[in-house]
């Protein structure tokens, strides 16, 4: 965590105390920072998007910094106010700012910051703050690729969006976008992606509202793409949620051939529907999994599966910085068990010859080359063509995916 040299934004109590809120009921709690804070928000109408964005800004940077602010500090974790204002001071040292003489931060006014970061400990779990558990985990798991990769996930993500081809082209869409105030720049590893250079309420715009394109993630518009799909083809999402995918795969088939939408939670497939029409996306038919008969029913009819299963989600941490602090051994264990049960009964769908792309949005090859490894040896009706790991760099989230072919 370097320190920044920024213009010195002046603290308000109140903005102040509603980070403290926000940090108390997400850790005390258990609650999802985004959930807290929409809650804070809502309740306090009368702050404007500067104020809003103080205070949700302070409340993710914090929670990514949370064991690393701790250690600096020298003391246990606490949620005791006193001891989370204490917290909140020593963040803002960090960022190269002065403290308000407020009585909260009487005992930081002599603090050696400097001092304190050269006595710490420079163990990547430490530094770039993550649980200890996890850290030994990814240390294991990743080698020496974990340091670098541990960094990459402690950068705030930019909003990367994909222009909908249906409906119009990348270059048409950024003048849109300028014309509106929101200023663009290319994503260099595609021909439909924009990175917006500035934060902005994007769902309000009329090029929204009129499906020219979709929030996705620089690294998830990779995947629908590795599918190979071509237009009249027969291709199942069946782990679709919202369908951010299977939208993207509409557009590469140019709205010719049949999508079938699948996910266990039906209410997922209903924001697809409207998500769709938006889109003006026409061959996607929704189908919610109801038991194990909602995948006997497809046996032998896919060209192409898609299969973005469950995971970790410790690749969209830079996103959800709160899911290294959520997430737990327990639960990686069931999300690996349930990983391994999609693939061998979902694969069931394809047709000989067709293919198939296993897709998580986690860092670990315990869910990612060796769940597909272990796929292989129990199903040696398969095969591998290719897989390829998007690192949580500039632009993109972490990704895994694996092409498979149905060999017989």
């Amino acid at each position: 965590m370097k320190q920044q040299q920024n213009a010195q934004p002046k603290l308000h109590k109140n903005l102040v105390a509603a980070v403290i809120e926000a940090l108390e009921t997400s850790f005390g709690k258990g609650y999802y920072v985004d959930k807290v804070l929409e809650r804070i928000l809502k309740s306090n109408k009368k702050w404007g998007a500067r104020d809003r964005a103080f205070i949700a800004e302070s409340t993710y940077e914090i929670v990514r910094w949370w064991r690393y602010l701790w250690e600096l500090m020298g003391r246990e974790p606490s949620l005791k106010r006193k001891e989370l204002y204490r917290l909140f001071g020593l963040w803002w040292l960090t960022k190269g700012y002065t403290l308000s003489d407020w009585h909260q931060w009487d005992d930081l006014k002599d603090y050696d910051l400097n001092r304190s970061r050269r006595s710490m400990s420079k163990e990547t779990g430490v530094v770039q703050s993550f649980p200890i558990w996890f850290d030994e985990l990814a240390t294991e798991e990743l080698g020496p690729l974990w340091p670098k990769m541990a960094a990459e996930l402690n950068r705030p993500a930019e909003v990367v969006i994909r222009t909908n081809t249906l409906k119009t082209d990348r270059k048409s869409l950024k003048d849109i976008l300028a014309e509106e105030g929101v200023p663009t720049v290319e994503l260099p590893a595609n021909e439909i992606g924009l990175i917006l250079q500035e934060r902005s309420q994007t769902f309000k715009n009329p090029s929204f509202q009129n499906g020219l394109f979709e929030v996705q993630d620089g690294g998830s518009q990779q995947i629908a793409p590795f599918l190979q799909v071509e237009p009249g083809m027969r291709v199942i999402d069946a782990c679709a949620g919202a369908g951010g995918k299977a939208l993207h795969l509409a557009a590469l088939m140019e709205n010719k051939g049949s999508i079938i939408a699948m996910d266990v939670e039906a209410w997922k497939l209903n924001e697809l529907k409207k998500r769709a029409r938006r889109n003006g996306v026409h061959n996607i038919e929704t189908r919610p999994i109801e038991s194990s008969k909602s995948i006997k029913r497809l046996h032998n009819t896919a060209d192409r599966l898609l299969l973005d299963v469950p995971c970790s989600g410790t690749g969209v941490i830079k996103r959800n910085p709160d899911t290294k602090w959520k997430l737990q051994p327990d639960h990686l264990d069931r999300v690996r068990s349930i990983q391994k049960d999609i693939l061998d009964s979902y694969t069931k769908m394809l047709k000989t010859g067709g293919m198939c792309v296993y897709a998580t949005c986690s860092i670990l090859p315990s869910e990612n080359e060796k769940q597909v490894a272990g796929f292989l040896t129990r199903n040696t009706g398969f095969k591998l063509i290719e897989e390829q790991r998007i690192s949580p760099a500039k632009a993109s989230d972490g990704f895994y995916m694996a092409l498979l072919q149905k060999v017989s």
